[in-house]
């Protein structure tokens, strides 16, 4: 019998590091049924933080600032290092993560606020830098929509991760933005098989829907770049050459690649999966994650961590390097115009 929570890519609430006492459940003490409290339902936080602009510190990602709209992720990919980040707000990387979503509603308000500032110097944001900024909670509250309003007014420029294919509701902004070379989006592509999807990231899009979103974009003028994420050993490493190929036919303008690790509490939420989901094949891919990260399922070690080490890393690698020079030749990519930004978001005619 499966007992697996149907839409969740956890199956539990990991422990929470920063905290001396966790609520878990317990038959015999418990005031419910195990139902409840294990319940699929989606929980709304809304939040008005003081700060939604934070520095990008790490060298594995090569933009200036990052905003993030939403904490936690309903898509509930089971391999998220995002999940780390929910613990800081007193809840678990596990269940938590897809059923607490923590909601910035002054989000718009606060990018605004910042771009007026004297100090401010146009810089890439990066949207999504750490949780998806059009998962489904974007559909509700729409605070995606409004930040790149909000870059478009300022003419700064503006880069999006995502897996969903609600960023076609954008597109209005999103040609406006590409018109004056301020947009870059990156989707993110697992697998083409179905049934890991649907088990490894349960509530989001398929990659057929994700490459047809790659299309829509590259057909009205929007650049669009696949990112095959997280490449994770004896799952989905072989499928890198027919995703490369696809995202080609598809119009992206590049297919990069990095592979899984498991830090903190992911580790943890991870192994408990794979076992459920896969056990015949669980021994195997630890095995091999931890060949690329020296003998651990994580590694926090800057350049390293997304593209791991070892023979294993080394094969990875090949296999996209070749992969690459089939299908992307003399492809330009366009560059980022800053020059464009304006002060108080209005045109300086002088």
């Amino acid at each position: 019998m499966d007992n697996r929570i149907k839409g969740r890519g956890a199956q539990i609430n990991s422990s929470n590091r920063f905290l001396a006492q966790q609520v878990d459940y317990d038959p015999d003490f418990a005031f419910g049924d195990e139902e409840n409290f294990r319940s699929a339902k989606t929980k709304f936080l809304e939040e008005h933080p003081k700060k939604i602009v934070n520095e990008v510190k790490s060298p594995d990602l090569p933009m200036g600032k990052s905003v993030n709209p939403y904490q936690g992720c309903e898509h509930g990919c089971v391999y998220c290092y995002a999940r780390n980040t929910h613990e800081y707000f007193g809840y678990s990387a596990g269940l938590d993560f897809e059923q607490k979503i923590i909601v910035k509603k002054n989000a718009a308000q606060l990018l605004e606020k910042e771009m007026n500032k004297k100090t401010w110097q146009p810089t890439t944001i990066l949207f999504s830098g750490n949780t998806d900024c059009y998962q489904p909670a974007e559909k509700k509250f729409a605070l995606t929509r409004k930040m790149l309003a909000v870059c478009l007014k300022y003419r700064n420029p503006a880069a999006i991760i995502t897996k969903n294919a609600l960023v076609l509701r954008d597109l209005d902004i999103l040609t406006q933005l590409a018109k004056l070379r301020l947009i870059k989006v990156v989707v993110s592509i697992t697998t083409l098989n179905e049934e890991l999807r649907r088990h490894l990231e349960p509530r989001a899009v398929s990659a057929f829907k994700r490459l047809d979103l790659v299309k829509k974009l590259h057909e009205n003028g929007v650049p669009a770049f696949v990112n095959i994420a997280p490449v994770i050993p004896g799952l989905n490493d072989h499928e890198i050459p027919e995703i490369v190929k696809l995202s080609a036919e598809y119009g992206a303008l590049s297919a990069n690649y990095s592979v899984v690790r498991l830090n903190g509490s992911v580790g943890q939420i991870f192994e408990d999966w794979i076992r459920q989901s896969y056990p015949n094949k669980a021994e195997k891919v630890l095995h091999q994650i931890k060949e690329m990260h020296g003998g651990n399922l994580n590694d926090s070690q800057f350049g390293r961590r997304m593209r791991g080490e070892g023979a294993f890393s080394d094969h990875i690698k090949q296999l996209h390097r070749i992969a690459v020079q089939n299908h992307f030749k003399d492809i330009e990519v366009p560059e980022y115009d800053f020059t464009l930004f304006r002060r108080n978001g209005q045109l300086n005619l002088f």
